[in-house]
C-alpha cells in the first residue's frame, strides 16, 4: 500500500515531517546539557576532565556528546528536506540518494545504540572508581580557592545536594584517605562544610554546624556524587536513547518506503514508455 502512485510520496511526506520533529528532538537535548550550568559549568569542569575511560575525560566526553547530537540533529534535518523535495516534487533520484544516506545513518546509529548497552556498566564502575580515586589523593581543601579540584568538588557538593562520592556513614567515609584530613587541614571535621545542607557560597566561610561536620549525625548530604551526577547523566541518556531507537524505526520505514516507491516509478515509467512506443508502431 506504501509503494503504489497514492499512498507512497503520502507516506514519504509524513515520514520526513517526523524526521524533521525527530531532528529537533536530537538538537533539543543537545543544547539543554550544554546550558546545563550544574553539569558543565567552569567551576565543576575541571573535576570532570580527571574523570577519565579510555584515554577519554569526562568533562570533554559531555560537551563533545551535546555538540555530536546537536550536528546530528542537523544533518537529520537536511536529510528530511531531501527526502521531502523527492516526495513533494516526484524525484526518484534525490529519493535514491534519500535511501543510501538513511541506510547509512541506521547503521551508525545501531552500532552505536548496541556500543552503549554494552559499556554502560562498566562505565558506571570505572567512573565511581576514578571519582573516589581523585578525591582520595587530591582533595585538599574545605575551600573555595586553595586548590582547582578541592573546589571542584566543593562546589559539585553544594549545586548536587551530594557528598563524597559514595553515600555517607557517619565518620568513616570517603574522605578518610583524603590529603584534608592525612594532613591535619581538616582539624575536628569528618566531612567538608560544603557537605552541609544549607550552605551556600556566600556563607560557608562563617557556617558551623559540627553535627555535620563533627559528629556527622544531622544537618548532611545524604546522597553520594557518584549517585547524584549520575542519575542526571541517566535521564538525559535515556531520552537519547528513546529518541535513537525511535529514529531507528522510522528510518527503517524510510528506506523501504523510498526505494519500494522508486521501484515502482521506475516500472511505471518504464511501462508507460512502452505503450507509447506501441501505440507509436500501430
Amino acid at each position: 500500500m506504501f509503494c503504489d502512485d497514492r499512498w507512497g510520496p503520502i507516506f514519504l511526506k509524513a515520514v520526513n515531517v517526523l524526521f524533521i520533529i525527530f531532528g529537533l528532538a536530537l538538537v533539543i537535548p543537545g543544547v539543554l546539557v550544554l546550558v546545563n550550568v550544574d553539569l558543565v559549568n567552569d567551576n565543576v569542569l575541571p573535576l570532570m576532565k580527571e574523570l577519565t575511560y579510555g584515554g577519554f575525560n569526562l568533562g570533554d566526553v559531555i560537551t563533545s556528546l551535546s555538540v555530536s547530537l546537536i550536528v546530528v540533529g542537523t544533518i537529520v534535518l537536511i536529510i528530511a528536506t531531501l527526502g521531502a523535495i523527492g516526495a513533494f516534487c516526484n524525484r526518484p533520484a534525490c529519493l535514491d540518494i534519500y535511501a543510501g544516506i538513511v541506510l547509512l545513518l541506521f547503521i551508525a546509529k545501531l552500532f552505536a545504540i548496541f556500543l552503549w548497552f554494552d559499556m554502560n556498566a562498566k562505565l558506571q564502575t570505572l567512573i565511581r572508581t576514578n571519582m573516589l580515586s581523585v578525591l582520595q589523593t587530591q582533595y585538599s581543601a574545605d575551600d573555595l580557592s586553595t586548590s582547582q579540584i578541592s573546589t571542584a568538588f566543593n562546589y559539585l557538593f553544594m549545586s548536587f545536594s551530594c557528598c563524597a562520592v559514595n553515600t555517607l556513614n557517619g565518620t568513616v567515609n570517603d574522605f578518610d584517605n583524603s590529603p584534608w584530613i592525612t594532613s591535619g587541614s581538616a582539624g575536628s571535621k569528618e566531612i567538608p562544610t560544603f557537605c552541609c545542607v544549607g550552605v551556600t557560597q556566600a556563607s560557608f566561610s562563617t557556617f558551623n554546624d559540627t553535627s555535620c561536620t563533627d559528629t556527622v549525625t544531622a544537618n548532611y548530604q545524604t546522597t553520594g556524587c557518584y549517585d547524584a551526577v549520575y542519575s542526571l547523566l541517566s535521564s538525559y541518556s535515556i531520552a537519547f536513547i528513546v529518541i535513537g531507537i525511535s529514529v531507528l524505526v522510522i528510518e527503517a520505514l524510510a528506506v523501504v518506503t523510498a526505494t519500494n516507491y522508486t521501484h515502482y516509478k521506475t516500472k511505471q515509467e518504464e511501462r508507460l514508455r512502452r505503450k507509447q512506443e506501441k501505440k507509436n508502431k500501430a
